[in-house]
């Protein structure tokens, strides 16, 4: 290990100490003298992060795992999604999305395509992603040991047609989440073939995530956008972003007020991930009325209410009480 990166992994584990514990350590070159020091803020020491990785996520608010999900998975998880399309199989409370200018799907002729799969817990092939091993011990560095899964997609970004409505507007995860803090939410985002500029790719924006929540609504763009696809208020697009190439089974992980979307598919063929919010157990839900995601809270209560045919005594947080599952440690909270 070269000088720098071992006082790096040195400052590191003195910031992970309790405060009392701490001390200025010294190194062949100087000594750190550390005052009011503090832990890290996004992430935990679990031996699992490089202390390199670790204050690479402190600074951009995601970061990139190559090959963590094997090729075997990715193709039991495309196999179960091609069922759910040609409705071979039934998943309660599964919400099954379709473009808006899309107007055959590439399994079932006349259909519209399938864009994406929301909340697929009670499916047990798709769920089986949120709880395999290799993500957990990641997800832990950043929500604790006690883990809920508590959002599910399957995303098809389909060929657009014209429309641009493939693209996915700038976005914060946290505008639609009513439980906190921040700091213990992660998404595990999966590409399940290479991605990249040309199908649509992710973009972040870097150090976004120390911010605070922006207020979201649907852009105004010509062509349409898909339903609960909001975006950034008055976003500026000339912030420094990153695209985010990947190849199948990579899997980029990041904080929920990451600003973050994609462009269009400009390919013939559809562009799949699979992704999972996850939060810490301990993690309390909170009342959103007088603040930025109460457009949010409404939409949510409106369709719940279509597709359900509850009353109004149900609120926004018992939609996410309902969906999360717990998958490491105990549900203590959430």
């Amino acid at each position: 290990m070269s000088r720098a990166a071992e006082r790096l992994r040195l400052l590191i584990s003195h910031l992970d100490r309790p405060p009392a514990t701490i001390r200025a350590a010294p190194t062949s070159a100087q000594s750190f003298s550390l005052s009011s020091p503090q832990r890290l803020r996004y992430t935990d020491n679990t031996d699992l992060l490089t202390p390199e990785q670790r204050l690479f996520f402190e600074k951009n608010g995601f970061i990139l795992i190559k090959n963590l999900v094997s090729e075997e998975d990715i193709n039991k998880f495309r196999k179960e999604f091609e069922r759910v399309c040609r409705q071979e199989v039934k998943v309660p409370g599964m919400v099954v999305m379709r473009d808006v200018a899309i107007v055959k799907s590439e399994f079932v002729p006349d259909q519209k395509a399938v864009s994406k799969l929301q909340d697929f817990q009670e499916d047990p092939e798709l769920f089986r992603y949120c709880s395999l091993p290799q993500i957990l011990k990641y997800v832990e560095c950043f929500t604790g040991p006690n883990i809920m899964a508590m959002h599910t997609m399957l995303i098809n970004k389909p060929p657009d047609a014209g429309k641009k409505t493939s693209r996915h507007p700038m976005h914060q995860d946290l505008h639609y989440f009513p439980f906190r803090p921040a700091d213990r939410i992660v998404c595990s985002w999966t590409a399940m073939e290479r991605v990249d500029r040309k199908n649509g790719c992710l973009v972040v924006l870097p150090g976004t995530h120390t911010s605070t929540l922006r207020e979201h609504d649907y852009p105004e763009w010509e062509g349409g956008v898909n339903k609960m696809y909001h975006g950034v208020r008055d976003f500026d697009p000339t912030l420094p972003s990153v695209h985010l190439e990947m190849e199948k089974g990579d899997t980029v992980f990041f904080h929920p007020l990451l600003i973050h979307g994609s462009g269009m598919n400009q390919t013939q063929g559809f562009r799949k991930a699979i992704s999972c919010h996850y939060a810490s157990a301990d993690c309390y839900y909170i009342d959103v009325k007088g603040t930025t995601q109460e457009n949010i809270e409404k939409e949510v209560k409106e369709i719940a209410t279509r597709k359900y045919d509850l009353d109004d005594g149900f609120e926004f947080k018992d939609t996410w009480a309902f969906k999360g599952r717990l998958v490491q440690g105990e549900r203590t909270s959430l």
